[in-house]
């Protein structure tokens, strides 16, 4: 009796075994289709986010030169977000290597906003141009050269405060 116990116990273990191993093998499966599915997800492009932060970086200009603080407030968080993002979807790129080295003018001109200051607001912004253009020049895209705008691209978009109008 004791051998047939043990015999039936043998039996349900090595079932429940196989059972497992199945159940082992469709998750795996499962985990391959899913990893498969997120590679073929779209990611925004590295120039995608180069372009989204050249806009903001036109908008910035004005709202700072015409001192509608909230608004540049904005506009450098939306710069500082799309550089995150490089951060978070381009890793591997060589140039993102080299990101870093827009912090400090990023935060510079974050203080200037916050201080509402006009003249460090304009010496934070040139920093924070031509440190764009100094990353430009250490990663082989020095044909990319940012500047200060001349004039809005936006012409739908007002930048002076709506109490000076």
């Amino acid at each position: 009796m004791m051998k047939q116990t043990f015999l039936i116990i043998l039996l349900f273990g090595l079932i429940s075994c196989n059972q497992q191993t199945d159940n082992n093998r469709a998750l795996q499966n499962r985990i391959d289709s899913l990893e498969s599915k997120l590679d073929n997800v779209y990611k925004p492009g590295f120039g995608d986010l180069m372009g989204t932060i050249q806009v903001h970086h036109n908008k910035l200009w004005f709202a700072g030169k015409n001192q509608n603080w909230k608004l540049a407030d904005f506009e450098i968080h939306e710069i500082i977000e799309a550089f995150e993002d490089i951060k978070k979807y381009q890793k591997n790129r060589e140039e993102t290597k080299k990101i870093d080295m827009i912090q400090p003018p990023l935060e510079n001109i974050n203080t200037a906003i916050q201080k509402k200051d006009p003249v460090l607001f304009k010496e934070g912004y040139t920093l924070l141009t031509n440190s764009c253009n100094s990353c430009h020049s250490q990663t082989g895209y020095e044909f990319i050269l940012v500047k200060n705008p001349d004039f809005s691209s936006f012409s739908n978009q007002e930048f002076k405060l709506q109490s000076e109008k």
